[in-house]
């Protein structure tokens, strides 16, 4: 299975969610009424529509069934999507340190077309090299053995090959000056990081820019999130807020509009991509 095989898997169990909630509204059924049919919560109801869980084919049947989807071609080709939907993502193999609520997140990363970030902490994790990685991770789980820390490292370098893919999407990202200057890692892995960035930013899928700290206060006060858009005309731009034990998907088209407008701000406030990379070289030289 391929790496956009198994990313596609994630986007298709959510346009059928989407699509399942857009019959079940239509007939103006209940979540709760929908989750009885099944035998199932009205939260599962929830979370299936989100495309947050696997589907299986009983369920899908039955809930058409309850929407009244009679046509034997749509039925079919909605069941088609249950049953590609459930293919396990390349992922998968890292179930171990993988938390399940960001499995989504990583298969919607691989699908997406377009990916624009602002980070404030660190060197988002599609930039950083394997040291910077490795520092990063031991600092934020210090009790994980080399082992795990190793794990997590693969799983983040390999999370960064959709960047150089034969359909890599456009990443855009912003990065506030504090995420430069904190250290992690000696001087030569911080080095490193920066002269990686300084080479990714010329690939032509890459857009990046620097918040500096002499623009003072900006659009981005509300800390760090990511923007994924995609090319399927039937699923909407998302906003993925990660937290510490969970994550939040926003996909209403008021909030996602609010980040977007903020994101385009922080772009047309940021030194250009050029001027960019010298920022990048003048920190580089104060290490």
């Amino acid at each position: 299975m391929t790496a956009g095989e198994s990313s596609g898997s994630v986007v298709r169990r959510i346009l059928l969610g989407s699509q399942l909630r857009r019959l079940r509204e239509s007939r103006g059924i209940t979540r709760e009424a929908a989750g009885y049919s099944i035998r199932a919560s009205e939260s599962k109801i929830s979370r299936m529509e989100l495309g947050r869980v696997s589907f299986k084919a009983r369920d899908v049947e039955d809930l058409l069934t309850l929407y009244g989807v009679t046509d034997g071609a749509e039925r079919e080709s909605l069941l088609a999507l249950a049953r590609e939907a459930n293919l396990a993502g390349w992922w998968h193999s890292y179930g171990d340190v993988l938390p399940g609520w960001f499995q989504t997140y990583v298969g919607l990363e691989g699908a997406a077309s377009l990916i624009r970030i602002y980070e404030v902490q660190f060197v988002h994790g599609l930039l950083q090299t394997e040291a910077y990685a490795h520092a990063v991770v031991s600092r934020g789980i210090p009790n994980a053995t080399a082992a795990e820390v190793d794990r997590r490292v693969s799983l983040r370098l390999d999370r960064q090959k959709v960047l150089v893919a034969e359909r890599s999407p456009h990443f855009h990202a912003v990065l506030d000056e504090a995420a430069l200057r904190r250290p992690y890692g000696d001087r030569s892995v911080m080095r490193g990081q920066l002269q990686h960035l300084i080479d990714i930013s010329e690939r032509e899928n890459v857009t990046l820019q620097v918040m500096p700290f002499n623009f003072g206060g900006h659009a981005g006060e509300s800390g760090a999130f990511t923007l994924l858009s995609f090319p399927e005309s039937d699923l909407s731009d998302l906003v993925y807020l990660e937290q510490l034990t969970s994550a939040l998907y926003l996909d209403k088209r008021e909030e996602v509009a609010q980040y977007e407008r903020v994101m385009d701000r922080l772009q047309g406030d940021c030194p250009s991509p050029s001027e960019t990379r010298d920022v990048l070289r003048g920190l580089l030289q104060l290490l």
